[in-house]
C-alpha cells in the first residue's frame, strides 16, 4: 500500500495538520487490511521525507463537524468534502468504512430497541369478569376479526353495537381477555369516550406504559403523541378498544375524537356503541358490526345464578324473572345482588317488582335507611362522570372504616363496578340515570348537585405542574358537575369554573381556558355585577387566553376595556390594576403601538416601585417588558441594562428556572441579537432553551421560541444549513400543537421558506 497526502504549501493548497495525517494514515491502513485479509500479516512503514508541513485545518472543525459524532481527516477543499473521484478515491475508502462500522454496530442497537418497543402491554383498567356467561356466538365472531395479525392489508374496525344494558362493556372485556391470552404479542389497550377529559386521560397512561417521551409536559399534545406512536410498525401488533363511542359530536365534531385514533397495519380497533350512525361514520365495515341483542332465557338464568349464589332457588322463577327483566345484563346483576345480599325468595322479589315502579324503588333502597354514608355516596357520584371516579372524592366520612363499608355496599349492589387499581370505580350509565330521575322525583337534584360542587371546591388542589397526575384525574368529574347544574347552583360553580380555566391554562389548552373563562363572566355579571372584582379577573384571564392564542385584536380590546374599569373600580395603584396593564403593554408592543405601549409600561413600573418592593417579581416582569419595547425601538443598551437588572433580581427571587426567569433571558437574548452580539446571545438563548426543554418540555410555547430565536442567531452567524434544520423542528413542532393558522406557525413558515430561498 502507498500511502501519500497533498503537501502543498502555496496558495490555493489544502491545509491539514500532521496529526490529523497520521489519523488519516491508521485509518487507511487499518481499512485496507480489513479489505485485503492482510490483518494477520506485520506492517512495514517506509517514509520518504515530510513532504510538506502543514499549518492549519481546511476549515475549523467546529463547522465541520457534528458534536458527538466520530470525526476524521479528509485531503480535500471544503467544496470537495461530500464529493468522491470514485471507489478507490481515499476520502471515499475512508467514509464507507465507517459508514459500514456504523451499519454493523447499529443491527444490534435496531434488534434491542425493536424487541423493547415489541414488548406487549395490557392497559386494561379491569380484572376479568368471573361471573361472565354466555354470549359465545358474538366472541366467537369477534376473534376473527379483532385480533390484528388476522388482517395483514388494513387497521381493522370493528364494532360492537347494542343498547345500553345488554353488556357491550363487558363482551368487549372478555374479548380482549382472550385475546390476551391467544396473542401474547398483542399489546391491549382500553378508552373511554364517554367525554374528552377521560378520552385523553386514558391515552395519556397508554403513553406512559409505551414510555412516550414528553406524554407528562404540561402542554404535550397528549392524543397526537400516543396516535402517532401507535401508528408506527415498531409499536407491534395492538388492540385499542373505544368503550361507550356513542356522542356523534364528541366524535366528529369540534372535538372530533375520531381523528385521534391510531391507523397502522399492526393495529385494530375495537368499538362498543349504542348507535349505529357512529360505527357507520368510522368507516367500519358492515361485516365487522356486531350486534348485540337480548341474551337468551338460558344464558341470563345463568348469569341470574351465578348472582344469587344460591342452590336452593327455584328454577322457575329465576327464569320468570329474567324474562321480566328483559334479560338485560345490568338488570339481571342488580336484582340478583339484592336478592342475595337480603336472602329474599325470588318469587316474592317479583311480585315486588311487578307491583309498580314506585314500590321497585322503595325495594332497592330500602336496605339504605340505615346507611347513611352508602345513600349519600350513591347520591353523590351519580353528578360525576361514570368512569374512573376516584375513591378520594367522596365526602369523607366519620371513619375509614365506614367508608369503606359503604363503597362495599354499593359494589354488592351492583351499582359501582371496581377498578383494576382499587382507588377508584365505575357507575354504569344506566344506573347513573335511573338514580338522577329517582332524586329528580324525590326534588332532591338541586341539593346532590349543590353538595357535589361543594365538594370539589374542598378537594381540588391548586392545578400546578407538580400535582398533575391529582387533578388530571378530577377534571373529567368537575366539568359533569358543572354540567348536571341548574340556576340555583350557579353560585356554587363560580369557583369550579375558574378552576377548569386555571387547568386548561397549565395544559396550554388556552381556547377551552378561554371558554371557562367566558362561563365564569356570564355568571358573574349576573350575580356579582359588571364591575365586581371576580369579574373583572374573569375579563383579565380572557385577554390573557385571547393573547396566547394569537388573537391580538380580539385581545386588545378586551384589555382596554379590563383596565379602565379595573382603575374604576380598585384605583390605578391596585396590584391588579397593574397586572392589567403590564400585560396590556406587552401586547401593545407586539402590536407595533410603540408610543403607547411606552407609556403604558413606565407609568405601570413607576407605580409598581411605589406600591411592592423594588425587587418585587412583578416589577422585574416589567421591566422585562419595557426592555423588549425599548429594544424594538433601538434603545438596546438602555434594554441591555434593564434586561441584566432583572435578571439579577428574578434569578435570586425566583430561581433560574421560573418562567419569569426564563422570559427575562429570551429578551436579553433578543437584545444582545439586536446589537449584533451573536456569540453572546447564542449562549444566552441555548441556556434558556435547555432550561426550558427540561422544566416544560420539548413542544411547550415558550421552548419553540427559544428555539426559533436560536435559529436566527445561528443563521446571522453563517451556520445556514444548521439554522434551516432547527427552524423546520421548530415550525413542524408549532403547525402540530398550535395548527398552522397560528401566527407564530405562519412566521415560522415565512422564515423558513426566506432562508431556503435566498441562503
Amino acid at each position: 500500500m502507498v500511502y501519500n497526502y497533498d503537501s502543498k504549501w502555496h496558495s490555493n493548497a489544502p491545509k491539514t495538520r500532521l496529526q490529523l495525517c497520521g489519523e488519516d494514515l491508521i485509518r487507511s491502513t487499518h481499512n485496507f487490511r480489513n479489505n485485503d485479509g492482510t490483518n494477520d500479516r506485520p506492517v512495514l512503514f517506509i517514509r520518504h521525507s515530510l513532504g510538506g508541513n502543514v499549518i492549519q485545518h481546511v476549515v475549523h472543525e467546529a463547522s465541520a463537524c457534528i458534536p458527538g459524532c466520530n470525526r476524521f481527516n479528509l485531503q480535500t477543499d471544503h467544496l470537495k468534502l461530500n464529493k468522491f473521484s470514485g471507489p478507490q478515491d481515499r476520502s471515499f475508502i475512508s467514509v464507507s468504512a465507517e459508514i459500514s462500522k456504523m451499519i454493523i454496530a447499529s443491527k444490534d442497537l435496531m434488534e434491542r430497541r425493536k424487541n423493547l418497543a415489541r414488548e406487549s402491554r395490557f392497559c386494561v383498567p379491569f380484572g376479568r369478569n368471573r361471573d361472565f356467561v354466555g354470549r359465545e356466538p358474538i366472541l366467537a365472531q369477534l376473534l376473527t376479526t379483532i385480533p390484528p395479525s388476522l388482517e395483514e392489508d388494513d387497521c381493522q374496525r370493528t364494532a360492537i353495537e347494542g343498547l345500553g344494558g345488554v353488556g357491550k362493556t363487558q363482551i368487549a372485556l372478555e374479548a380482549a381477555f382472550r385475546v390476551r391470552d391467544q396473542y401474547p404479542g398483542c399489546s391491549i389497550f382500553w378508552v373511554p369516550a364517554v367525554d374528552a377529559t377521560s378520552f385523553e386521560n386514558a391515552y395519556r397512561e397508554i403513553g406512559r406504559q409505551l414510555g412516550v417521551e414528553g406524554i407528562d409536559e404540561d402542554k404535550a399534545d397528549v392524543k397526537t403523541l400516543v396516535k402517532e406512536v401507535l401508528s408506527r410498525e415498531s409499536s407491534g401488533h395492538w388492540l385499542l378498544i373505544v368503550d361507550n363511542a356513542d356522542d356523534p359530536d364528541l366524535l366528529f365534531s369540534d372535538m372530533a375524537l375520531s381523528d385521534c385514533l391510531p391507523f397502522s397495519l399492526e393495529g385494530s380497533v375495537l368499538f362498543t356503541t349504542r348507535r349505529h350512525e357512529v360505527a357507520v361514520r368510522l368507516d367500519i365495515p358492515q361485516r365487522n358490526i356486531v350486534t348485540t341483542g337480548e341474551m337468551s332465557v338460558a344464558e341470563a338464568t345463568d348469569l341470574s345464578l351465578k348472582g344469587l349464589n344460591s342452590r336452593g332457588s327455584n328454577l322457575e322463577d329465576v327464569k320468570s324473572l329474567v324474562v321480566f327483566l328483559e334479560k338485560l345484563p345490568l338488570a339481571i346483576k342488580q336484582a340478583s345482588a339484592y336478592i342475595a345480599k337480603t336472602r329474599m325468595p325470588v318469587a316474592r322479589y317479583l311480585d315486588h317488582c311487578r307491583s309498580s315502579d314506585k314500590t321497585l324503588i322503595k325495594l332497592l333502597t330500602k336496605d339504605f335507611e340505615d346507611r347513611d354514608v352508602a345513600a349519600r355516596y350513591l347520591k353523590f357520584i351519580c353528578f360525576l362522570a361514570e368512569k374512573d371516579i376516584p375513591i378520594s372524592l367522596l365526602p369523607p366520612a366519620s371513619d375509614q372504616l365506614e367508608a369503606d363499608e359503604a363503597i362495599g355496599i354499593l359494589k354488592a349492589y351492583a351499582f359501582i363496578t371496581n377498578r383494576e387499581s382499587h382507588d377508584s370505580f365505575d357507575m354504569h350509565r344506566l344506573v347513573r340515570l335511573a338514580t338522577q330521575n329517582w332524586l329528580d322525583k324525590e326534588g332532591k337534584h338541586e341539593e346532590c348537585v349543590t353538595e357535589v360542587i361543594e365538594r370539589l371546591q374542598q378537594a381540588f388542589p391548586p392545578p400546578q405542574r407538580d400535582n398533575k397526575d391529582t387533578w388530571i384525574k378530577y377534571l373529567p368529574h368537575l366539568e359533569t358537575a358543572l354540567g348536571s347544574r341548574e340556576g340555583s347552583a350557579d353560585e356554587a360553580a363560580l369557583d369550579l369554573l375558574g378552576i377548569a380555566g386555571d387547568c386548561y391554562s397549565v395544559l396550554g389548552q388556552y381556547q377551552k381556558s378561554e371558554q371557562k373563562a367566558l362561563q365564569a363572566l356570564e355568571l358573574q355579571e349576573k350575580l356579582l355585577g359588571k364591575e365586581h372584582p371576580q369579574t373583572l379577573r374573569s375579563m383579565n384571564d380572557i385577554a390573557v387566553d385571547l393573547s396566547l392564542q394569537g388573537k391580538h385584536k380580539k385581545a386588545e380590546a378586551m384589555f382596554r376595556q379590563t383596565v379602565e374599569l379595573r382603575r374604576k373600580v380598585l384605583g390605578e395603584d391596585s396590584p391588579d390594576t397593574l397586572n392589567s396593564m403590564c400585560n396590556f403593554g406587552g401586547l401593545l408592543t407586539t402590536l407595533g403601538k410603540y408610543e403607547e405601549a411606552e407609556q403604558m409600561l413606565r407609568k405601570t413600573l413607576d407605580l409598581q416601585v411605589k406600591v411592592l418592593d423594588k425587587d418585587h417579581p412583578e416589577v422585574s416582569y416589567s421591566i422585562t417588558n419595557l426592555a423588549v419595547l425599548l429594544s424594538n425601538r433601538g434603545k438596546h443598551e438602555e434594554a441591555e441594562g434593564l434586561c441584566r437588572h432583572a435578571l439579577e433580581q428574578m434569578g435570586a427571587r425566583l430561581g433560574e428556572e421560573h418562567p419569569q426567569t426564563l422570559s427575562c433571558m429570551t429578551t436579553l437574548g433578543w437584545v444582545l441579537r439586536a446589537q449584533e452580539k451573536y456569540k453572546e446571545a447564542e449562549g444566552v438563548i441555548r441556556q434558556t432553551m435547555d432550561v426550558r426543554e427540561k422544566v416544560l418540555g420539548k413542544d411547550h410555547p415558550d421552548t419553540l421560541t427559544s428555539m426559533s430565536d436560536l435559529a436566527f442567531v445561528l443563521k446571522r452567524q453563517g451556520k445556514r444549513e444548521y439554522a434551516v434544520a432547527l427552524m423546520e423542528n421548530c415550525y413542524r413542532l408549532w403547525a402540530q400543537k398550535f395548527g398552522p393558522d397560528h401566527p407564530r406557525t405562519r412566521r415560522s413558515f415565512r422564515l423558513l421558506n426566506d432562508w431556503k430561498l435566498v441562503g
